[in-house]
Parts: C-alpha cells; sequence; structure tokens
C-alpha cells in the first residue's frame, strides 16, 4: 500500500515536457509599463516583452509544488535525477546569459550566481600593526 501523494511527474518526459512549457513562460513574459510621452502630452501604458530567470523554485510555483516535495521525490531518484540535473543546469546557464546580455542588472551577480555555487571575490584592505620584512634571504626573521 503507497503511502503519500501520488507524483506529479508519471514519467520523465512529463516532467520534461513540463519544464520546457515552464522556460517558455519565463521567456514570453510581458509587463505593463507607463510612461509620460511629452510628444503627446499624456502618459502611455504600453505591454513590453519580458524575461524571467529559470528557477527550480519559480518552476515549483508555476507546476504547483514544494520545493522540498520536488527534491524529496524527484532529486535521487534514478528515473529523475538527470532531467533534475539538466533543469539545475539550465538555470545556471540562463542567469549566466542574462548577465552577460545585461538583461540582469550585474550589481546582482552575486545574488545570483551564489545560488549555483559562484562567489564574488572581494578586496579586502586589512588594518592593524602588522610586522613586515623585508628580505633578500630565505630567512625570514623580525
Amino acid at each position: 500500500m503507497a503511502i503519500g501523494r501520488p507524483r506529479k511527474f508519471k514519467t520523465p518526459e512529463d516532467m520534461l515536457e513540463a519544464w520546457e512549457e515552464y522556460k517558455e513562460h519565463c521567456d514570453s513574459r510581458k509587463i505593463v509599463k507607463t510612461e509620460f510621452s511629452s510628444k503627446l502630452g499624456k502618459f502611455i501604458t504600453s505591454e513590453i516583452p519580458a524575461c524571467v530567470t529559470y528557477t527550480i523554485i519559480g518552476f515549483c510555483g508555476y507546476t504547483d509544488y514544494t520545493l522540498s516535495s520536488f527534491y524529496d521525490t524527484y532529486k535521487n531518484n534514478p528515473e529523475y535525477s538527470e532531467i533534475v540535473s539538466r533543469m539545475e543546469r539550465d538555470c545556471e546557464i540562463d542567469a549566466r546569459e542574462k548577465f552577460e546580455v545585461g538583461a540582469i542588472p550585474t550589481q546582482l551577480s552575486g545574488l545570483w550566481m551564489s545560488k549555483h555555487g559562484y562567489t564574488v571575490k572581494n578586496e579586502q584592505e586589512i588594518k592593524g600593526n602588522i610586522p613586515v620584512v623585508i628580505s633578500g634571504e630565505d630567512d625570514v626573521s623580525e
């Protein structure tokens, strides 16, 4: 007797199809923008194309799944693990490409890319009384 809910994605192909639909959804978003037109002397509202970065949590929201249930059910399941890895890879590539073309402001790169294991290298200034030894010898002494 099975316990718990049935899987939302009955086969790996079902999951892959839902992932492709989600990516299309992200790539074809539209936003409403209102700007003042000095030429016409009034505000103009228009719908313009916009894209949203792919994320696993976004996919879970799109498919009405919780993130923890998604990972518990599919990440370590041999049938689905390759597709989950592909989805994670697609998310990383999508974020990198959007930074490279300027679709995401570079100020947010540390935030976004940290989700994929990248870190931002910061210059650090060291203050204090630190002895410095200048020597032409292999021996370093104070």
